[in-house]
């Protein structure tokens, strides 16, 4: 009896421990040079960046993951840069209130046993991976909380890479100060931004399989009207719902960005920018296949490339589309493809917007959306926000949720962005989770 106990307790001492690996956990596309972009609710960045650089000074950059874990690492970025960008220092803590960090939380970000790196033009670069030692086994606790990474920036940044719609205020110290990340406090940051510069990613150790859900599109996806620091986009909706119903199990990234297109621009450069960023196809590489255990995409865009800034065609569109699901099939072997229907711009008060032609256009996507044969699975944006009498956005969606106001009939407010999210079936973004 003793040898078979003997032999049973050296199985399960020499039994592998469950495989890990990397997911994102958060991302933000790059986009710029700032301050080319949408952003919204901008406080006056004249103070924090006069010449619209950053110069010897700290950014305090707040962001919400998606899934928790103990050990995670951040991408910094360089992408739309010109010159070398210099980070001599970089910390990670649990953010307290405005700029100021929970005591004894800050921890280091190191870069290939550095404390600090140097990108070139174009470049970017994953952390090593940094523990946290407030996150333990339950993370009930932590979620919906936020995470504060401080970059200092040493000497002139040259054109800043940034994300311009966060939605997140998050802080800056003076030019000048120099290196504040190891400060817990707010004293340092005066300043407040509601845009991401120089971080577009964070990933976490998490077991094998842990189901990631991008999504990925243009302002309706980015947030646009929905509530300053309320994280109530649409995938921030659906990233509770799945939360309460399965638990730390599911990572929701948001890869929108305001004004995209999946057709244009034909061009994209720091020297020629669109306030729109790269088109899908160009920035596919960095803000999707780049990224850590994508297992389901969800695509919400079109209506922008049928704008009077845009004006292409539906084959265009549609073109674009098949083409950039053939890439993402093959990065991510398996992957779940999830159309979502285009919804109302008509009658916006945009300028480049809520035209017939719009409209139909608009309506002929949709039905490749759900026909086409592309996506694997199809969600009905269009359905849950559309007035069936007047072929608009329902009245109750189109008051601003991010500062007050009428509201512009093409972006859905905090009301529409809810229901956008509660029309997903769960079962369509994670089939099988339990």
């Amino acid at each position: 009896m003793r040898w078979v106990l003997a032999v049973l307790l050296a199985a399960v001492l020499v039994m592998p421990a469950a495989a890990q690996g990397w997911v994102t956990s958060w991302a933000a596309s790059a986009q710029g040079p700032y301050p080319t972009g949408n952003p919204s609710a901008q406080p006056d960045q004249r103070f924090a960046f006069p010449d619209r650089v950053a110069r010897d000074q700290t950014l305090r950059l707040v962001l919400r993951p998606t899934y928790w874990g103990r050990e995670v690492r951040f991408r910094v970025t360089n992408a739309l840069g010109t010159q070398p960008l210099a980070i001599a220092a970089a910390t990670v803590g649990l953010q307290l209130g405005g700029a100021s960090l929970v005591p004894g939380t800050a921890q280091p970000i190191r870069f290939n046993g550095a404390p600090g790196i140097t990108l070139p033009p174009g470049g970017m670069a994953w952390s090593d991976p940094v523990s946290l030692a407030f996150v333990g086994e339950d993370t009930a606790m932590l979620q919906g909380r936020k995470l504060a990474v401080s970059l200092a920036v040493s000497g002139t940044s040259g054109p800043m890479t940034w994300h311009a719609k966060a939605l997140q205020t998050s802080y800056v110290s003076p030019p000048g100060s120099g290196d504040r990340t190891a400060e817990p406090g707010e004293a340092s940051f005066p300043f407040s931004t509601a845009s991401w510069f120089f971080l577009d990613a964070m990933d976490v150790r998490a077991p094998a399989g842990t189901p990631v859900v991008l999504c990925f599109g243009d302002s309706i996806t980015d947030g646009t009207a929905s509530t300053m620091n309320g994280d109530d986009r649409w995938p921030d909706v659906l990233q509770r719902r799945l939360l309460q119903r399965f638990g730390n199990k599911v990572a929701v990234v948001n890869a929108g960005i305001g004004g995209n297109q999946v057709a244009g621009p034909a061009e994209y450069s720091p020297e020629k920018p669109f306030p729109g960023g790269p088109s899908a196809a160009a920035r596919l590489e960095r803000d999707v296949l780049s990224l850590s255990g994508v297992t389901t995409f969800v695509w919400l865009e079109g209506i922008n490339d049928f704008s009077r800034n845009g004006n292409a065609t539906v084959e265009q569109v549609t073109e674009g589309m098949r083409a950039a699901a053939a890439r993402i099939r093959a990065q991510f072997p398996g992957v779940r493809l999830v159309g979502a229907t285009v919804t109302s711009a008509l009658n916006s008060t945009s300028a480049a917007h809520g035209f017939a032609e719009q409209d139909a256009k608009r309506q002929a996507l949709n039905r490749f959306i759900r026909e086409g044969g592309v996506f694997d699975a199809v969600v009905e944006f269009d359905a849950a926000t559309r007035d069936p009498a007047t072929g608009q956005l329902r009245p109750e969606m189109v008051p601003d949720s991010t500062a007050g106001g009428p509201g512009d009939r093409l972006h859905p407010n905090r009301a529409g962005y809810l229901a956008m999210a509660e029309s997903i079936p769960l079962e369509v973004v994670v089939p099988g989770l339990r």
